[in-house]
């Protein structure tokens, strides 16, 4: 029973990451052949750096990114204390309801609704361009929030409540035991958003395509409009640089939560 379950996994991992191994041997590739490996080459990284549309096309993604994890963090952070704390039940088992929904809800669906929003609130106020960065960034923080409060909801459960209590008998304010412990008990659970919240928009190619004006193209959308003609090898240099940022980030998240959970196993075997 326990080989079947091993070669079950293997078989489940070697499917899973297959692709990924691939594009990664093919991103080193001398030639464009994508079924013969001609020999070990840093040619398409090269041309990679000097494809200034390309190039282009990653700071307006990154500057997305940044701009809506920052946003979606800040406001996901100050939803779920306000969620937290609120008494009705009836009332927080809606709103969270209410946040799954751009979760669960097709991503054509989100994207559609909200270019058509755009459009109409452009053409009401007189605009001449209804959809711009901005929309998209707007856009782009709508889907990013409820992955930071899912993030940092359970965190404020787990935390003490006498904890913020304490500091406030101690002479804290409201809002500087807030900054003082609350912020650094539910740290992971922020970080942990904000990484959801920055690979969710760095990877997000539907919504963009609907709410994206002209003159502002993000790495999604410039790759859709390679593929209209070819994808060159460049691309699977970049791909690949891409992966290795993501999976950095996932191991900080991950060294992140280990942390916390070692933090939080020790301050129990304390004595009172």
């Amino acid at each position: 029973m326990k080989t079947a379950s091993r070669v079950f996994t293997t078989l489940i991992f070697l499917f899973l990451f297959a692709p990924i191994v691939i594009l990664l041997i093919f991103s080193f590739n001398a030639s464009k052949s994508l079924s013969v490996f001609s020999g070990f080459s840093l040619k398409w990284y090269g041309e990679l750096l000097n494809d200034q549309v390309t190039l282009s096309s990653v700071r307006n993604t990154l500057l997305l990114a940044v701009s809506a994890m920052v946003i979606s963090t800040v406001m996901g952070t100050a939803a779920s204390v306000g969620i937290d704390r609120l008494r009705r039940r009836w009332l927080r088992a809606t709103l969270n309801t209410v946040t799954d929904i751009p979760m669960t809800n097709p991503d054509i669906i989100t994207g559609i609704s909200l270019m058509l929003m755009f459009v109409f609130a452009g053409r009401l106020m007189g605009f001449s361009q209804s959809l711009s960065f901005w929309t998209m960034l707007i856009a782009h923080v709508t889907f990013c929030l409820p992955y930071v409060i899912l993030q940092v909801l359970p965190k404020l459960r787990q935390m003490d409540p006498a904890l913020p209590e304490a500091a406030q008998d101690l002479g804290c304010t409201p809002l500087r035991a807030f900054f003082k412990v609350t912020i650094p008990e539910i740290m992971p659970g922020i970080l942990t958003g904000a990484i959801m919240a920055f690979t969710m928009s760095l990877d997000d190619f539907v919504i963009s395509y609907f709410t994206s004006g002209a003159g502002f193209q993000t790495l999604p959308i410039r790759i859709y409009n390679m593929t209209k003609k070819t994808v060159t090898p460049k691309m699977y240099a970049l791909a690949t640089i891409i992966f290795f940022v993501i999976l950095a980030l996932l191991i900080i998240s991950s060294f992140t939560d280990r942390d916390d959970t070692k933090k939080k196993k020790l301050y129990r075997r304390q004595p009172d």
